[in-house]
């Protein structure tokens, strides 16, 4: 991944940076369908914009490449999920091919909130769902090794990111396969990102790539970086960014509440 070119600015403290009112934000995400979503309460609170546009696009891989990584679902006891991205293509995935999946089935999620998403898909409380206590991937592996002699685990992946997940798996001599089910491409942000907005908030690693893929040259010199997951933020810090917010985390469980509480925090600093 491209590094930030750093400007002298970078070694100065986030309260020196965070001094100028925070108007514009940019959301790495599509625009939210509902009208009551927390985001634009978020914005009538804080009398802030949030402009949205998806930095990656994600295209679905076609189940007849699905049958050709040779997996077959229903001989593994647990999925692992690190995005809703891995949660919707694992669905579609059994939906094209009429893969029955056992009620058996235990769902390993890195976060509450992704593991709330299963709701989408599977009756919640009868299933065996998973998760780290705060949101990251080692606490989420604690969960795990508790039930690593018993499990064959899935791994969802994309293109262009493999984990943590996988590596502590190999570490520990575990069973598993790893599954393509998503590629992800680059959006066309340069519109967004010439409004200069004050804080930008990546979801994926493939959001953090796709800045450098519009502005090969980008220098922080004081935007404010948001990431949501673990995975999300060390792309942020492995590409040399500055950043402020982090979720989840405990209290702020959504990006939504880190961002109010960091809001919150900045106004009470005016």
């Amino acid at each position: 991944m491209a590094k930030a070119v750093k400007s002298k600015e970078t070694k100065t403290t986030a309260k020196a940076k965070t001094s100028k009112p925070i108007q514009r934000v940019l959301i790495a995400q599509p625009r939210p369908d509902n009208e009551k979503s927390p985001y634009f309460e978020l914005e009538k609170k804080h009398g802030v914009t949030f402009d949205f546009k998806p930095f990656i696009l994600v295209e679905g891989i076609p189940a007849k490449d699905f049958r050709k990584q040779k997996v077959e679902i229903p001989e593994y006891t647990a999925v692992i999920f690190n995005s809703r991205n891995a949660i919707d293509h694992f669905f579609r995935i059994c939906d094209e091919l009429r893969i029955k999946i056992s009620p058996e089935m235990k769902y390993f999620c890195v976060a509450e909130s992704i593991a709330l998403y299963l709701q989408k898909f599977i009756v919640y409380r009868k299933r065996k769902i998973f998760y780290g206590e705060d949101g990251t991937i080692n606490k989420m592996l604690e969960v795990i090794a508790k039930h690593k002699s018993k499990e064959k685990y899935l791994v969802p992946v994309n293109d262009i990111c493999r984990n943590e997940i996988l590596d502590c798996l190999n570490k520990n001599n575990l069973e598993y396969a790893e599954i393509m089910l998503y590629k992800t491409v680059v959006n066309d942000v340069k519109k967004e990102l010439d409004l200069h907005p004050d804080m930008i908030v990546f979801f994926t690693p493939g959001g953090v790539k796709s800045l450098f893929e519009n502005e090969p040259k980008f220098i922080q010199n004081g935007t404010l970086i948001g990431a949501f997951g673990p995975i999300t933020t060390k792309a942020v810090e492995d590409a040399g960014l500055e950043l402020h917010i982090k979720a989840p985390m405990p209290g702020s469980p959504s990006m939504v509440a880190a961002l109010d509480v960091f809001l919150s925090n900045q106004k009470s600093k005016k």
